[in-house]
């Protein structure tokens, strides 16, 4: 009779957390209910069985790798959730996704000692006839796989697309046409390629900012933070109107300068830790015989300016802002606002690093650091070089509060099938599937066996970083 009681009241103290959490109104379980008809989580045997885990007193952190992206991708959002909740560091599983999830916290600093990892979202969202969806969808399935953060610093997913794109959005072409990602629509809500239709015409719907949120919810619970790739170049961007055609963007317009502000803070609120500017390096026309952008950037205070009212408008005073290509002007970078840089030093010679890791050391709004690879890859990396440069980002520090800021591509964890590189999947959307379905898009996008165990090798330098 005691033991009927204590289930009755465990019971009830259940019900009393869900209603006081209106746990059945969060877009989580409304996301799962219309996917799998249950909100219902349960421990994932197979999770725990390929789960690879952090070394000495990093035991705790675990993710899912020697897998290619496939095997993550075709299962369900249900599996997907139970899977994140199954890799939980606190060792504790919850039989539903709480409604207050913090972004796990590394101090208003954090950016600039993070790893940043580029995930294309657009890349590995559903593809079916012409057209491109769910690529939010399959970032959360890819989440469990992306090692979570360290003791000292924290791991970043960056999402390439949000804003739709100019050339094709929400339709996959063949290779040899553009589909650039390097044209964004503002004014225009989520790309169709990144959010789920069917989930935001549901009986319980979930709308693509929630689905976003979503997302973002996820991976703070596995210990990492997000971001996502944004562009400055003027003539990339375009501004949409309802009833007309696109407007062309202007900087030296105030209203549409107010305008990418207010959008970059919609997108923030949506639960965003980062943002990566694409050529920030080459604001204000700075360094012109190296830009590869379209049209003008904005001038340098006008930067200061853009930087500083996201953060203020977004309430976030912790935002990271990653230039690309910002390197050795330290001064010019910091003041612009921005926390890191990308492609700084040589990823190949970890001494190198470690010197610039001193170096800089006493900089702690601001340094520039190495890359595996990046936006621009167009391949001829072997995976052990990309292995090294893994091992040196990861490693080139004499203590851990000095290392670098480092980044890397979806390819360096998961190997892309070898007719292809990041950069063409930043160029092109094609599909590669050979049946119509999306599970064999996924399927041939990424190599196999020597993609497994490159996994395999990658896990076993994060297993040991994370103990920093």
């Amino acid at each position: 009779m005691e033991e009927i009681n204590t289930i009755q009241q465990d019971y009830n103290k259940l019900v009393s957390e869900l209603y006081s959490q209106r746990f059945w109104e969060s877009p989580v379980n409304r996301m799962l209910k219309t996917d799998s008809g249950s909100t219902v989580l349960h421990y994932d045997e197979w999770t725990k069985q390929h789960a690879y885990q952090g070394v000495g007193e990093a035991a705790a952190k675990k993710w899912i790798a020697k897998i290619t992206p496939h095997t993550l991708l075709k299962r369900t959002l249900k599996q997907a959730v139970e899977s994140i909740l199954t890799l939980n560091e606190n060792g504790k599983f919850y039989r539903y996704v709480p409604d207050n999830i913090q972004s796990p916290d590394y101090g208003d600093k954090w950016g600039r000692n993070a790893n940043y990892i580029e995930i294309n979202n657009r890349a590995i969202a559903k593809m079916k006839d012409n057209r491109c969806f769910d690529g939010i969808l399959s970032a959360i399935k890819l989440l469990p796989a992306i090692p979570p953060s360290a003791k000292s610093w924290a791991n970043c997913v960056i999402l390439s697309q949000i804003f739709p794109n100019i050339y094709g959005d929400g339709y996959n072409k063949p290779v040899w046409e553009e589909n650039s990602l390097y044209g964004i629509k503002l004014n225009a809500g989520i790309s169709e390629n990144v959010y789920s239709k069917k989930l935001v015409s549901a009986k319980e719907a979930v709308s693509a900012e929630e689905q976003i949120k979503i997302f973002n919810d996820l991976a703070h619970i596995r210990g990492l933070k997000t971001g996502f790739r944004t562009l400055i170049s003027e003539d990339q961007l375009k501004i949409a109107h309802p009833y007309r055609e696109d407007e062309a963007f202007h900087w030296n317009n105030k209203n549409h300068a107010e305008l990418y502000i207010d959008e970059m803070v919609k997108i923030i609120k949506l639960g965003f830790d980062a943002i990566f500017i694409d050529s920030a390096k080459h604001v204000n026309g700075f360094e012109p015989w190296y830009y590869t952008g379209v049209g003008a950037t904005p001038e340098y205070d006008q930067m200061q300016y853009i930087i500083f009212m996201i953060r203020k408008k977004s309430g976030n005073e912790s935002l990271s802002f990653i230039g690309e290509r910002c390197d050795i002007d330290i001064v010019r970078y910091k003041e612009m606002g921005l926390t890191a840089g990308t492609a700084w030093g040589n990823a190949n010679d970890i001494n190198d690093i470690k010197h610039w890791s001193d170096t800089y050391k006493y900089s702690r709004d601001y340094a520039p650091g190495p890359e595996v690879s990046n936006d621009n890859d167009e391949g001829g990396s072997t995976y052990e070089e990309r292995l090294n440069k893994m091992r040196t980002c990861l490693f080139g520090f004499e203590y851990p509060t000095d290392k670098l800021p480092s980044f890397m591509q979806m390819h360096d964890l998961f190997p892309l099938r070898y007719d292809t590189t990041t950069h063409a999947l930043m160029m092109t959307n094609p599909s590669y599937s050979t049946d119509n379905t999306p599970e064999s898009h996924w399927y041939n996008l990424f190599t196999h066996d020597d993609g497994m165990w490159h996994n395999h090798n990658t896990a076993e330098i994060f297993a040991y970083a994370l103990n920093f």
